[in-house]
């Protein structure tokens, strides 16, 4: 589709200039062109300009933005979006003040998604997932990683990649897969964690490999679940499959993840919020992204990464959701950028660098999308404000006005 966006009052581009993240002070630079114009052909970025200076194609659909903030439409690269049944009941427990972990051993977290996603059909996990999807298209987002994890078993684990594939086969949005066998020890392996890690590498890795139903490979790193030992025996097992690790990082405990994600070349190391001076010059030394989370912070009134101090140590820093149904039940990338500049002292700049740029980034795509550059594909957002720092000011508001997709204004 050919499109013609006139009259835009802010163009964010967040222009990296052909690199794959930007750091440090760079994150503050967004590239903003006022009073612009965006130029769309085949469902690709082709240029940008002053508004009224881009002659009109014969047959190229003109949408007059009115003065509308326009923004890369965002990359949220850590989520549970597939998944069956709800834990509102948690919810309650925790606001009465039951931990996370006094829950989960109790029978819930984890393991209470696990049973419900189990027993769910195919289409049911699709149908769900589907809506979520369209949801987070509709606040902005455009390509979303999703992983596996609450099937813990080969069967309900490669159920839940074949619904992945079918999501990114017919979706609008971009759909990531990642393997997260290792989300924690099914009940058919309590008391032999690593005879459950040991299938894990020996049967479920290579039939995702060869099926080639993910790109990625995830570990909850974390005392009660994977040590180190095991965790890092799935990357090694998962590079030498042709997959790329990522991690769950100290987000209970700080055990040593992130330096280890950091010494195996992971794409990124997620969570963060218990991470080390240590782990943080690990990766600091490193090429693997921090992605922080803080909407689970929020919702489980956890600490909050530590991410300006990461900023200010030189680490590609990424923003996502961790949409889940235990932890983080919110999909609203917005609402992460609220939270990174309320919580964690990020500036709308670097708010927003994180969840577009940096965190396709995360997901090794981001010479193809998260910025607004010639190429690159015209995901990209038209908001109802007029000046970007609105969409974190004014929280708890979708400003979204138009979704275009690969260059299709999408209909919801």
């Amino acid at each position: 589709m050919n499109l013609l966006i006139d009259n835009i009052g802010q163009l964010v581009t967040v222009a990296a200039g052909g690199r794959r993240v930007k750091t440090g002070a760079d994150m503050r630079d967004l590239g903003i062109v006022t009073d612009a114009a965006l130029l769309i052909e085949n469902g690709l970025i082709v240029r940008s300009g002053p508004a009224g200076s881009i002659a009109v194609p014969e047959e190229m659909e003109v949408m007059d933005a009115e003065g509308r903030v326009v923004l890369p439409g965002f990359v949220d690269s850590h989520t549970h979006t597939v998944f069956a049944g709800s834990r509102e009941h948690e919810f309650a427990l925790r606001a009465e003040g039951k931990s996370y972990q006094e829950i989960a051993d109790a029978g819930g977290g984890i393991l209470s998604t696990m049973r419900a996603t189990r027993e769910a059909t195919k289409k049911e996990l699709y149908r769900s997932a589907e809506r979520r999807l369209t949801a987070m298209l509709r606040h902005g987002t455009t390509t979303v990683e999703i992983k596996s994890g609450y099937g813990l078993s080969p069967e309900a684990e490669i159920r839940m990649l074949e619904v992945i594939a079918d999501l990114k086969r017919d979706h609008f949005a971009s759909v990531v897969a990642t393997f997260l066998g290792a989300h924690a020890v099914p009940p058919e392996y309590a008391g032999d964690r690593q005879g459950y890690v040991d299938r894990i590498c020996d049967y479920m890795m290579p039939y995702v490999a060869t099926k080639r139903l993910a790109t990625f490979v995830d570990v909850f790193c974390e005392q009660g679940y994977f040590d180190l030992r095991a965790t890092e025996q799935i990357i090694l097992e998962a590079k030498r499959h042709g997959l790329v690790p990522k991690l769950h990082a100290d987000q209970l405990t700080a055990m040593g993840a992130s330096e280890l994600g950091a010494r195996h070349n992971a794409v990124s190391v997620d969570h963060l919020e218990k991470t080390t001076p240590e782990g943080i010059a690990a990766l600091a030394a490193s090429q693997t992204i921090a992605t922080v989370l803080p909407g689970c912070s929020l919702f489980l009134n956890h600490p909050y990464a530590p991410a300006r101090a990461m900023i200010d140590a030189g680490i590609p820093v990424a923003i996502a959701t961790d949409f889940n149904p235990g932890s983080q039940m919110c999909f609203s990338m917005p609402m992460m950028l609220t939270l990174a500049c309320t919580q964690m002292r990020l500036t709308p700049e670097e708010a927003v660098t994180a969840a577009t740029l940096n965190g396709a980034a995360a997901l090794g795509i981001s010479a193809e999308t998260g910025s607004i550059e010639p190429g690159k594909n015209a995901d990209v957002v038209v908001y109802d404000v007029h000046d970007f720092r609105t969409i974190a000011y004014h929280y708890g508001v979708n400003h979204v006005w138009k979704v275009i997709k690969s260059g299709v204004v999408l209909d919801f």
